[in-house]
């Protein structure tokens, strides 16, 4: 038998908030400061990002240590980024997140941080441009950011905020909301137990996905890899970041 899972004062707080009965005027006045609150972080997104120019996000996990070879993967990938001319995105904080911005700001690239309030584990790493550091309370917001002003995806392990990140991508660009950017998969041993799954589950047993919709990522092992993937894209297209 599974054991209860411990909950904590301020998450009984928030089960019990939900249920609280609140008359109309309480709940107009609470959503109609969270619409300026939501307007406001969209547009002082929109206005710092559109400026940047052609970017690669770069996902993983909060809690990857320095001594980590996928950090020091993620540091060797977003200085090879910058060299082929794109600035590098990442969600700002620790981990791989610090070694994206790291590695493109020791090579002089620009280097964006999407930061999220959070009560644990997150906060700005040193490593991100000053004007290109942007803070978020609402995930949805930020993830918008992620989507519109990257020109591709690399995903290095992570957990629960990572999948949620490489999910909204692949969803997008399935239902072609927006282009087939490239989403590139750092290290196969982490990733192949998910495609695997995604491949006898999702789509074999189930049929809830199309067989292409495997096509929508790519695999890989190094860092040289991974931007290869980014750069042959866009060969194919003739076109190449403006940095």
């Amino acid at each position: 038998m599974e054991e209860e899972r411990t909950i904590s004062k301020e998450d009984k707080a928030r089960i019990l908030n939900a249920f609280k009965g609140k008359d109309w005027n309480e709940i107009k006045s609470a959503d109609s400061w969270a619409i300026f609150k939501v307007m406001g972080e969209f547009v002082q997104g929109f206005e710092k990002m559109a400026k940047i120019g052609p970017c690669v996000s770069i996902f993983g996990s909060a809690r990857t240590p320095a001594d980590n070879k996928y950090y020091q993967m993620a540091e060797e990938i977003a200085a090879k980024v910058v060299r082929h001319g794109y600035g590098v995105i990442t969600g700002g904080g620790p981990g791989i997140m610090e070694a994206g911005n790291k590695g493109a700001n020791s090579h002089g690239g620009k280097s964006v941080g999407l930061n999220i309030d959070l009560p644990f584990e997150q906060n700005n790493n040193i490593y991100i441009d000053r004007d290109k550091s942007l803070d978020f309370d609402y995930f949805f917001v930020r993830k918008v950011m992620f989507v519109r002003y990257s020109q591709g995806f690399i995903v290095l392990p992570g957990g629960f905020g990572t999948m949620d990140e490489l999910f909204e991508a692949l969803t997008l660009i399935q239902t072609k909301k927006i282009g087939s950017f490239p989403i590139v998969l750092v290290g196969k041993r982490y990733w192949l137990g998910l495609v695997d799954w995604l491949r006898a589950s999702m789509l074999e047993m189930e049929n809830n996905i199309s067989p292409e919709d495997l096509d929508l990522f790519h695999l890989v092992d190094t860092s040289d890899e991974a931007v290869a993937v980014i750069d042959e894209f866009y060969s194919r297209y003739n076109l190449s970041p403006n940095f």
